[in-house]
């Protein structure tokens, strides 16, 4: 049995950022069991990889906000290629805006600052003030996104317990534009 709900969609020139749906779950496992995923705690074996997918699902109805799955504008019903999104995952920890592009053939195409973009631009009309991205140092490709949407870097806060090596990006409102 599959239980489901609906999380409105944001469209963009290019993409349709959407809840997730069982289809999009293998693009994920192969990202996540994949040497990609080094900056970000994995690889991961196959049965944490469905914890943190299910996870994803689960933190919309747990927080009232989350992560969207990437797809293509033009092609919805596709599974999805990455996800975009605000995650909670402790009540002391900060709220975190996320991207990931799971497969290289998507990857430097600007996808990421476009999903990322139409989200933020939806949280902050709802009305937050700011929203902090953790970066491992490494990531020279998300440093760059979290760049053109403005961010910028938090030099006084600690990096987060879960990884020493992060930057702390913080994104305000009028630098999304």
């Amino acid at each position: 049995m599959t239980v489901s709900f609906h999380i409105p969609p944001i469209r963009t020139a290019r993409l349709i950022l959407r809840n997730f749906r069982p289809e999009d779950y293998p693009r994920y496992l192969a990202y996540y069991t994949s040497d990609r995923t080094a900056g970000v705690g994995g690889p991961l074996s196959e049965d944490k990889v469905f914890e943190r997918f299910a996870s994803m699902i689960g933190h919309w109805s747990l927080r009232g906000f989350g992560r969207y799955a990437i797809a293509h504008r033009e092609a919805p019903s596709d599974p999805a290629f990455g996800h975009v999104g605000p995650m909670k995952l402790a009540e002391a920890e900060e709220t975190e805006m996320t991207w990931t592009i799971w497969d290289a053939q998507h990857t430097g195409k600007g996808y990421a600052t476009e999903a990322a973009r139409a989200v933020l631009s939806h949280l902050f009309d709802q009305g937050w003030s700011h929203i902090a991205v953790h970066i491992d140092r490494s990531n020279t490709a998300s440093i760059r996104v979290a760049e053109r949407l403005g961010g910028e870097l938090d030099t006084e806060t600690p990096p987060p317990a879960w990884n020493e090596n992060a930057l702390r990006y913080v994104i305000r409102p009028q630098d999304t534009q």
